[in-house]
């Protein structure tokens, strides 16, 4: 694993990490910055809630992403992220926790090997130590001096309970240089032991944490979450918390969740295999059977993926046999892997059991370099009990097969966890390929496709308003049972029979006389809820005669059948919604239009001066008034406390860092290297840093002491500066190229470049939830309709749904703001538009019509939407006919009907 491209998402994510530090220092609190912070990512506000036994303050936030998103390699990002923006210092300690030993194995050899993405993505903090909690015991002072510290460890580790982990509070030879030379401020903030005379200041571990104020990241977070668990944590002082997880807590002590991450974004960028196509059967066997068949076929599609140059994949199927009972016959694994060998002739040498006993994983690791992955390894079936061993991971793994119900919650979980990542976390050509496979041996479908969306939502971090669609049937009888995965698009008829005796509903089991009501003035027994076949059966015994029997038998698959009327919506019955894009040509070649950066502008900082702005000597001022713990209690604006969290965090971090007594030039050099500026020559970054240092050090009050103290904040201020001047340069060439005279010759729009609405990559952040009227909208592409910002927009969507229902609109879909892969945008020289509205217009049975993009635009923000205007007007006149925009303010909805003619 040498290259890494990361996903778009995964830097959303990473820019929402990096806009809330910035915050913390900008806004008088953390928790400030915190509710700020979702307000201006997301459009709502969250409420901070801080952490009992932490000081309230202090920052303390979670990234929710779902099984298969990359979690532990965005922690790993962030690092740099942590130094650089919250902490402001060079080198820091990390205190990296995992909720066991076999992960936190798994995360040590990752995050030190040199060729892994952990580690690369580590490096951006500049010289890393990677240690295990027995390393950190006796780490030295010059360790943590010169590099970014990394202790990865259980979070049980630092249990006071546990014998072995009370060495983590005790003295230690090793460390007692770190006590050198403290400051009574630093001595007075370390653990003590005992009272009056014998009171003592342990050399410990726990204590160099203090000094160190380490940064705290909690990998799989919701396995950590206990009050014990942060009771341990507040004992080392951190700097803050970041939790990463699939399912963070949102009850008892709740979770700030900054950034989440829907699995709609993890399909649409290839991360994940999805929907789940599920399949029921009652006879364990033919479950078994029909799974090997949907392997084969998987297997051949992917050989002959790889004869035109793909990857190589080898389908796998992951087996959760029941475990043995004694003087009971079970489907254990010696049964299921028997059925294998006997009946379907599958070679012993392509099964392999992994149980508390059989350790057959452990030795495919060892006889294979990569693995169950290796193409020498011939394994296509993992016969596994309860769960498999933390941190074994697999792509190959396709097909879940689950010999019992699907109550055993955590097992589940986990099998479904390994079944989900996508191979390559590439889409395959095959569409088969980009899909995962459940096969339960049970008789009610629709009851195993509800727990199987519970435990998408339980354990994969998956959201209930989304996890319907991702849970589909692979045979269509079984679609029409699974009135869930329809919920609110299907209409049940009540089936009714007249009988000419009274059932005996008493002895009906409560589950199927739910689903019957008896009339006995019309002798009628209705039918409310589809029956199985199995519950027919059941039912029926209610009668005596044969003739009854056989009416409740036919009424019954009428109930399943044709009294289920689905409403499907367009993405479901396979529509195609294309949406042409703005395409650049450059050096001669089209290509999309989603980057400023590739315009062709004049950019050289040389003229441009570089001279400190007034606003950068205010804040320079602040910072260091922070930095010498200077009381600043009151926001001058808001009239708010001040928090004292992050200035005497500072004051910490700087008497344990000594700030480096650098000359000019070294100063200099050191922000070039931290001003990653890739449009940049280095030689122009360096002049205009220089000008602006040396022009610095020329006012009253700045010296190089203070240049070296500051420096953070300095390199800051100088790359918004650049940014700053950067978006002025692009803007001009922006203006230019599109909208100068030979912009035509620059510009298209064309089919080459289009943005495609993919059926199963819809993840609004909120979906809209009446709280502007309720509207029955017919017409949406998807089954999801994602909020609206105004009433005002609301009623424009049921305008357009209106116009759809009376056929001048084929299809429309809301569209979404900052959803990459999920939403169509035009690129603006500084952002991205994201028109309200995109619809289909009706065309002909070989040609799509053209498509109109909508915008509501209330009176108050029209006159800062020209650019809006000016690029959705480019957009629909490089199109030829085939786009039309319109933008809409004060409901003329006739503006929308002119566009439809």
């Amino acid at each position: 694993m040498t290259t890494f491209a990361p996903k778009i998402y995964q830097q959303q994510v990473l820019d929402s990490v990096e806009a809330y530090f910035k915050a913390c220092h900008e806004l008088p609190s953390p928790s400030i910055a915190f509710t700020a912070s979702t307000e201006r990512l997301w459009g709502r506000g969250s409420a901070y809630n801080p952490l009992s036994g932490f000081p309230a303050d202090m920052p303390y936030f979670c990234l929710r992403v779902p099984t298969g998103g990359g979690k532990t390699w965005l922690a790993a990002k962030s690092v740099a992220l942590v130094n650089t923006h919250l902490l402001r210092c060079e080198h820091s300690v990390i205190l990296w926790l995992v909720p066991s030993k076999p992960i936190r194995d798994q995360t040590l050899r990752a995050l030190r090997d040199r060729l892994h993405p952990y580690h690369t993505a580590l490096r951006e903090a500049g010289p890393i130590t990677v240690m295990d909690l027995d390393e950190a015991k006796s780490v030295t002072r010059a360790t943590l001096d010169t590099s970014t510290t990394i202790i990865v460890a259980t979070r049980q580790a630092f249990q006071v309970e546990d014998e072995e982990s009370r060495k983590v509070y005790h003295s230690s030879g090793a460390l007692m240089h770190h006590f050198d030379n403290l400051s009574p401020t630093q001595r007075d903030g370390l653990l003590t032991e005992g009272e009056g005379a014998e009171r003592t200041t342990p050399c410990s571990l726990a204590n160099v944490l203090r000094l160190r104020r380490p940064f705290v990241v909690v990998d799989e977070a919701h396995n950590s979450r206990t009050e014990l668990a942060f009771d341990m944590l507040a004992r080392f002082r951190p700097a803050g918390v970041m939790e990463l997880t699939a399912t963070p807590d949102l009850e008892r002590t709740p979770s700030n969740v900054l950034h989440s991450v829907s699995a709609a974004e993890l399909k649409a960028e290839e991360m994940i295999k999805l929907p789940v196509v599920l399949e029921t059967e009652p006879n364990w066997q033919q479950c078994l059977a029909d799974a090997i068949g949907r392997r084969d076929a998987l297997h051949k599609l992917a050989d002959e993926e790889r004869r035109s140059g793909s990857p190589y994949l080898r389908p796998l199927v992951l087996i959760q046999s029941e475990p043995r009972r004694a003087g009971v016959e079970t489907l254990d694994f010696e049964r299921v892997k028997n059925e294998l060998i006997t009946n379907h002739s599958i070679p012993a040498s392509e099964i392999v059991v992994a149980t508390g006993e059989e350790k057959g994983l452990e030795q495919i690791d060892a006889d294979y370099k990569l693995g169950i992955a290796n193409p020498a390894c011939p394994v296509k079936f993992v016969i596994t009990q309860k769960a498999l061993a933390e941190g074994w991971d697999c792509p190959f793994a396709y097909i879940l097969v689950s010999m019992a119900s699907l109550s055993s919650a955590t097992a589940v979980e986990q099998l479904l966890g390994r079944v989900l990542r996508q191979p390559g976390a590439s889409h395959r050509q095959a569409k088969a390929l980009n899909q995962s496979y459940a096969f339960v041996v049970s008789r009610n479908f629709a009851e195993t496709a509800g727990a199987l969306r519970d435990r998408l939502v339980a354990g994969a971090g998956f959201e209930r308003r989304e996890v319907t669609e991702f849970v589909t049937a692979a045979k269509a009888e079984q679609a029409r049972l699974d009135l869930e995965g329809h919920a609110g698009r299907v209409v049940v008829r009540p089936v009714a029979i007249t009988l000419t005796e009274k059932p005996d509903l008493k002895g009906v089991p409560k589950p199927v006389r739910d689903k019957v009501t008896w009339d006995g003035k019309l002798n009628t027994l209705t039918i409310t809820t589809p029956l199985t076949e199995d519950e027919a059966e059941v039912l029926k015994t209610s009668v005596t005669s044969d003739s009854a029997a056989a009416a409740i038998v036919e009424a019954a698959e009428i109930s399943r059948t044709t009294a289920i009327e689905f409403f499907q919506t367009p993405a479901e019955l396979g529509e195609r919604f294309r949406v042409p894009q703005l395409a650049l040509r450059v050096q001669g070649e089209l290509q999309l239009f989603d980057d400023p950066e590739v315009l062709d502008y004049p950019w050289d900082l040389s003229t441009y001066d570089a001279a400190p702005t007034g606003d950068d000597i205010t804040a320079l001022g602040a910072g260091l008034k922070v930095s010498e713990g200077g009381e600043i209690d009151v926001d001058g604006a808001s009239g708010k406390v001040i928090s004292r969290f992050l200035p005497d965090l500072q004051r910490d971090l700087g008497l344990v860092y000594q700030p480096e007594h650098w000359d000019e030039i070294r100063v200099a050099t050191w922000l070039c290297r931290n001003l990653p500026e890739p449009s940049l020559t280095h030689a122009s970054k360096q002049a205009f840093v220089a000008k602006w240092l040396t022009e610095l050090l020329r006012r009253e009050g700045f010296t190089l002491a203070r240049a070296n103290l500051q420096k953070f904040l300095l390199r800051n201020l100088l790359e918004a500066r650049i940014r700053d001047l950067r978006r002025q340069a692009v803007g001009k060439a922006f203006q230019q190229a599109l909208f100068g005279d030979d912009a035509a010759s620059r510009v298209a729009v064309t089919d080459q470049y289009a943005f495609e609405f993919h059926a199963q990559a819809y993840a609004p952040s909120r979906d809209y939830d009446g709280r502007f009227g309720h509207f029955d909208f017919r017409k949406h592409f998807y089954g999801r309709v994602g909020d609206f910002d105004s009433k005002e927009e609301f009623e424009c969507a049921c305008c357009l749904d209106i116009q759809a229902q009376q056929g001048r609109i084929q299809f429309w879909v809301r569209n979404l703001v900052r959803r990459e892969g999920c939403s169509f945008f035009l690129q603006k020289a500084d952002g991205r538009f994201y028109p309200d509205f995109l619809c289909q217009l009706p065309g002909s049975a070989d040609q799509p019509g053209p498509i109109l993009a909508v915008e509501y635009k209330g009176a108050d923000r029209w006159v800062s939407a020209e650019d809006d205007r000016l690029i959705g007007g480019l957009w629909a006149n490089l199109s030829e006919g085939r786009c039309h925009f319109v933008m809409v303010k004060d409901k003329r909805w006739e503006s929308i009907e002119e566009k439809l003619k």
